[in-house]
């Protein structure tokens, strides 16, 4: 992992095209602002994490064949 120090308004890059600004710091919460194309979702991990999960439940899951074949009538 890179550890990077950044003051209030200061910014990284990732790649070309996302850059993190940090915008404000009080005590132990930071903001930041992500600025990337509306081509990149940008979550927090614990939303990524749910949406994985109920994606793997989804694909896990059986559909039986004749809720299936009623798609294509």
């Amino acid at each position: 992992m890179l550890t990077l120090s950044r003051k209030i308004g200061e910014s990284i890059m990732i790649g070309n095209d996302i850059e993190i600004t940090i915008l404000d710091v009080k005590g132990d919460q930071v903001k930041i602002g992500i600025d990337a194309p509306k081509a990149v979702p940008v979550y927090r991990k614990e939303i990524y994490v749910q949406i994985q999960n109920v994606n793997k439940e989804a694909a896990e899951s059986e559909v039986p064949l004749e809720a299936l074949k009623k798609l294509f009538k």
